[in-house]
């Protein structure tokens, strides 16, 4: 087996700090001295701390979306994937010990001058909302507008659960999230 390449051990490390230690608590130097590479040759993949972020965050990004659609993809599509990707809240949650969400975690330890992570952020939020959009356009059982309040509704459901399902070190908040959800997609008509 080949060895991993400096720009793979890279984004192992920080990707590793990122999530466990923070955007803010982890330097380049301590990025390099984890990968184990040359601070030339790193410079030489990445600019900055920033274009390591946004490729750590690219990355993520692939790997939570793929987890979430081959977790639920044994339910119809719909109302039942929704409601389905609680439970992968809860199993992704407990997987990394209630670290909660690498997009949330990031953005709130984000400098205000690092605009290409916060594009990244936005980017994937926007891409979990049209998922969820997706997904009740395909119920036909609600107006746009209706879709767009429900969408609005269960993206702040999922969010508020993970982050106080960090703050809490527990899965209830996923639960009571879930619950929720499913009275909002009942009870809209």
């Amino acid at each position: 087996m080949s060895k991993p390449s400096v720009k793979e051990r890279v984004m192992e490390a920080a990707s590793r700090l990122f999530y466990f230690a923070g955007y803010n608590q982890t330097g380049i130097n301590q990025i390099i001295e984890e990968a184990k590479v040359a601070k030339a040759s790193m410079y030489q993949h990445f600019r900055s701390k920033e274009d390591i972020a946004v490729a750590y965050l690219q990355e993520r990004h692939e790997m939570w979306m793929g987890k979430l659609l081959d977790f639920v993809a044994s339910e119809k599509k719909g109302k039942a994937q929704i409601i389905k990707s609680f439970d992968y809240l809860v199993d992704w949650l407990n997987e990394v010990g209630f670290r909660g969400c690498g997009f949330q975690n990031i953005i709130t330890d984000l400098p205000k001058d690092q605009h290409k992570i916060k594009d990244v952020v936005v980017y994937h939020k926007d891409e979990l909302s049209k998922w969820i959009d997706e997904m009740l356009e395909i119920e036909g059982d609600y107006n746009k507008k209706q879709r767009q309040q429900l969408n609005e509704e269960i993206l702040v459901l999922i969010e508020g659960a993970i982050m106080l399902s960090q703050i809490k070190n527990a899965d209830y908040p996923i639960y009571a999230a879930q619950r929720a959800c499913e009275c909002l997609l009942k009870n809209t008509r």
